[in-house]
């Protein structure tokens, strides 16, 4: 029976899971790397940590089957995060991430060049901090000399496939998170690259998810285990993959992810627009169709942060336990998940999180709530935006490490008043790239197709409509958190900036 190798260039970490025909995950490793925040709001991370924990992973992935029978490898992974090369290939200074926050300026310039409607007119997205267009902008402007040597700019699955093709390759779901492509056309945009002076030959040629991309070399065999002249797809970002290992791939059906970020997600087969801009429309994995988006930057990384801090000796599951304990509501303390800034539905880089209501009496259990309700609450304002845009949802299923959690997914069920089933794998991204692959490979004739093979579904979560109903009013109330206190949040950016008044950006400090 044929293999296929999905690989997920991750925020934390690199995974690689090996697929058989049926479905199965008969294998996977991952390798983890650091992620850097010299200052408040930017993140940052070294694309040869991408590359080590690829070859990493896949040769611990391939070691206990027989690779020969690999027929395809499949790539996903982090979206919108930058990797500048020069003229060799190589990079010219550390990855700029999706979740950072340091372009707010040009986000401005953007769309004081393109114009505000006109940009999401063409690209059906605003000028976001995380996008790929405004981070050229930046480096432009503060590192003029290494922005000099760039030749390409790729994302980072994208970089590691040209680790192991030598190919400069990328797909229309990625590349609809550059704020440089259009996405109705499924094609890079003339316009944008014109206004903005951006070399249209930086990025790469684009493909449709299932398409080969190139081969693996010679040399790249040697570093990954996957045999030389393996087929490579073009594969996807990681939401539109993660999509894909989760059956979202027809109408009607959409997932939540609580990872790092948080997203709600849902397939369509026309184009819909939020025209404010707070929801993502992208190219679907599927060919020729869209999905549309809401993220919350902080949704996993929120309980985490958490979790580090002040409560560093205890495992997800007790913290589960603290947080059940605790009453909905978590005894009328608030949390805003804003840890980087936010998109939906805010659209603003220099919010940040807060607790509301915090008193003394509040207990560990309280607090540990409180973040997991603030999430929750923040992936319910996604829901009802795509809602409102008329994006078709029927059911709905939760992936992602929160999505793994019983208690988390019952309180999403509750926030959203939504019955929410359960993915039957936490490996969406990893295993959509290895159906990508299948498809590419001729395996199986569509996305969709494959899909409805390969895909389980586990029994519904009903929502506990008492539950519902408290959360509805307790949502209501963390709605007034961020129009509160919006004005704190500029000012603040104000003291930031006058602090770093005088510290000049050093072209190495990001290399």
């Amino acid at each position: 029976m044929a293999l296929y190798l999905g690989i997920d260039v991750g925020t934390s970490g690199t995974k690689a899971v090996v697929m058989d025909g049926t479905g199965t995950v008969v294998a996977s490793a991952s390798v983890e790397y650091p992620l850097y925040t010299p200052r408040n709001g930017w993140a940052e991370q070294d694309p040869d940590d991408w590359r080590r924990a690829a070859g990493a992973a896949s040769r611990q992935a391939l070691a206990g089957v027989d690779a020969s029978k690999v027929a395809a490898v499949g790539l996903t992974g982090q979206m919108h995060s930058s990797v500048f090369l020069d003229a060799d290939g190589n990079p010219l200074c550390r990855a700029m991430l999706w979740c950072d926050q340091r372009t707010a300026e040009e986000c401005a310039d953007i769309r004081s060049a393109v114009g505000g409607a006109r940009l999401i007119e063409l690209t059906a997205n605003p000028a976001l901090t995380g996008f790929t267009a405004p981070k050229i902008l930046w480096l432009r402007k503060n590192m003029p000399d290494v922005y000099a040597k760039v030749r390409k700019v790729l994302l980072p699955k994208d970089y590691i496939r040209y680790r192991l093709t030598g190919e400069f390759a990328t797909d229309v779901s990625d590349a609809g998170g550059t704020g440089l492509f259009n996405v109705a056309k499924r094609a890079w945009e003339p316009e944008v690259f014109e206004k903005l002076g951006i070399p249209a030959g930086w990025l790469a040629k684009v493909y449709e998810s299932p398409e080969v991309t190139g081969v693996v070399s010679d040399a790249a065999a040697e570093l990954t285990g996957i045999p030389a002249g393996t087929p490579v797809v073009a594969g996807a970002g990681d939401n539109a993959a993660a999509a894909v290992g989760t059956g979202v791939a027809r109408d009607g059906r959409a997932f939540v992810t609580v990872g790092t970020s948080g997203v709600v997600f849902a397939h369509t087969s026309r184009m819909i627009l939020d025209p404010a801009g707070r929801a993502h429309t992208f190219c679907s994995a599927v060919p020729g169709e869209w999905h549309v988006m809401g993220v919350t930057l902080a949704a996993g990384l929120s309980l985490q942060w958490f979790r580090r801090n002040f409560a560093p000796g205890l495992s997800y599951a007790r913290l589960d336990e603290l947080a059940a304990a605790s009453p909905v509501g978590a005894n009328r303390l608030l949390f805003a998940p804003y840890l980087n800034g936010e998109r939906a539905p805010w659209l603003d880089p220099d919010c940040r999180g807060a607790f509301v209501g915090l008193s003394a009496s509040h207990t560990l259990g309280d607090l540990v709530r409180a973040v997991m309700e603030g999430v929750t609450f923040s992936l319910r304002d996604c829901l009802d935006i795509m809602l409102g845009m008329g994006a078709p949802i029927d059911e709905i299923a939760a992936a992602g490490g929160g999505g793994g959690s019983a208690f988390w997914r019952g309180m999403i069920a509750d926030v959203f008043g939504r019955a929410v089933t359960t993915a039957q794998t936490q490996d969406g991204p990893a295993l959509g790239a290895a159906i990508l692959a299948a498809v590419g490979s001729g395996a199986f004739a569509s996305v969709p197709e494959a899909c409805d093979a390969l895909i389980a579904r586990g029994e519904p979560v009903q929502p506990n409509g008492a539950a519902s109903e408290e959360y509805a009013r307790a949502h209501a109330v963390y709605r007034k958190i961020y129009p509160a206190l919006k004005s704190i949040y500029a000012d603040s950016r104000s003291l930031r900036r006058e602090s770093q008044a005088n510290h000049r950006v050093n072209p190495h400090e990001s290399a």
